[in-house]
């Protein structure tokens, strides 16, 4: 039998990214290829990489570079491989292979080719594929949880967006593939399955001719998972249709990711999403009125190109209004390839980092009283972490969702990865404190 090297993966960004990931692993050790979570012993290292805004695309050179000098082969998978695919090749000798974000499917062959002395560059110019049911995944998550996602790509060209240039344009799965890998998951024991895309609310136009979103969340509803929940759901994708599927469905969660990044027409405009400005309050005040328990997430960009403090404070004010139960603040990065590189006045740093401080600290006593309101209220916690030592554990309640939420701390007996009911009795701006309610 060949010895087959050991093959180690380092991996950064966000959830579609780590899907990625899961199905390199699932391709590489099918192929009998042996990993290791030790880099250390590794022979190769994996690195998938986030290109998506500066900060990550420093973090991504940064772990490059400590490797490269640990003297490890390096293969650069995902967004920055796309991005800098030249630049990485000659600066990074120690690169022995690169792998679009299109192309993640081929890397059995792609560690082969390198085995055999070549320097590969495995990149679509325009990336067009999407793993389906079919192809083996190794899941990074915890065993109770696992990421789903239904389409990949995007259509949309927001201003300061460089996704559509690294991923593609949107390409969906058929709803039947979505809903039998959802059946796989189940049968593995996941308890939530979290829908990804670059805009969810979008899913199945262009395979469908209309968004399918609605149909995909009923169909989802006959499979043995008791948390569905929806990330990346653009406000104007949320239709009464969608909004039925989700009040009739039962194990889908009523959270709601709406990534609004602003709030001012002007702003919205110069992001190249104009629509958004006129339904923005509209549909946030349907969905409460529909969906009384639903829990709202979102996304700001502030120091865009052209904010003014009037800008600014109106979306202050509208934060303010409709108090969201969490909110994510990032300061404009300006991304070369991107219509806002170039756009005049640019906001200068100190500027954006004083505004994203003082909008954090509005929503602050925001996230704070509406983890309060939880208080004496009994939620069903997914288990995700315990010390038995100490009798204490760590899930997280609906009202969460993993990585990006807060968290539970849960006093009393529990088992890791089953669903227990938990009377909560503290809270801050975070997190939820309580005690496992015996039957």
């Amino acid at each position: 039998m060949d010895h087959k090297p050991t093959i180690a993966f380092t991996h950064l960004g966000c959830e579609k990214n780590r899907v990625d990931t899961e199905h390199m692993l699932g391709l590489l050790v099918q192929a009998g290829y042996p990993v290791d979570a030790n880099e250390a012993l590794a022979d190769y290292v994996i690195v998938n990489t986030c290109s998506f805004i500066e900060a990550a695309r420093e973090e991504s050179v940064r772990t490059l570079v400590e490797l490269a000098e640990a003297n490890k082969k390096l293969v650069v998978t995902g967004c920055l491989a796309q991005h800098f695919q030249s630049e990485l090749l000659e600066e990074l000798p120690e690169a022995v292979a690169l792998v679009g974000t299109g192309d993640y499917h081929q890397i059995v062959q792609v560690i082969e080719q390198t085995e055999a002395g070549e320097r590969v560059k495995a990149i679509s110019a325009k990336p067009t594929y999407i793993a389906d049911e079919t192809v083996p995944r190794y899941r990074t998550t915890t065993e109770s949880v696992a990421y789903l996602r239904i389409a990949e790509g995007c259509n949309y060209r927001c201003a300061f967006c460089i996704i559509p240039h690294l991923r593609g344009d949107q390409r969906s799965r058929p709803i039947e593939s979505i809903v039998a890998e959802a059946h796989q998951l189940a049968a593995e024991g996941v308890k939530e399955i979290c829908l990804i895309s670059q805009i969810t609310t979008h899913y199945g136009v262009d395979i469908y001719g209309r968004p399918r979103l609605a149909d995909l969340l009923r169909a989802l509803g006959d499979v043995d998972v008791p948390w569905i929940r929806i990330h990346y759901a653009y406000p104007t994708g949320l239709t009464e249709e969608v909004i039925a599927a989700i009040q009739a469905t039962p194990n889908v969660l009523p959270y709601l990711d709406l990534p609004l990044q602003h709030s001012h027409p002007d702003i919205l405009r110069a992001m190249h999403r104009p629509w958004q400005g006129h339904v923005n309050d509209t549909v946030i005040e349907r969905l409460q009125t529909a969906l009384p328990e639903a829990v709202l997430r979102t996304t700001f960009i502030v120091g865009f190109p052209g904010e003014t403090d009037t800008h600014f404070q109106h979306l202050m004010d509208f934060v303010h209004r409709h108090e969201f139960d969490h909110v994510g603040v990032f300061t404009f990065s300006p991304e070369v390839g991107t219509v806002a590189h170039d756009l005049p006045n640019q906001v200068p740093e100190a500027i954006k980092a004083a505004r994203r401080e003082q909008l954090m600290l509005l929503q602050q006593p925001i996230s704070c009283r509406r983890n309060q309101a939880q208080i004496n209220q009994i939620v069903e916690v997914l288990i995700e972490q315990q010390n038995p030592a100490t009798g204490k554990s760590i899930g997280r309640s609906p009202r969460f969702a993993p990585d990006v939420d807060g968290l539970v701390y849960v006093s009393g007996p529990t088992c890791l990865g089953q669903q227990v009911p938990v009377h909560i009795e503290a809270a801050d701006t975070y997190d939820l404190f309580g005690t496992v309610v015996m039957s």
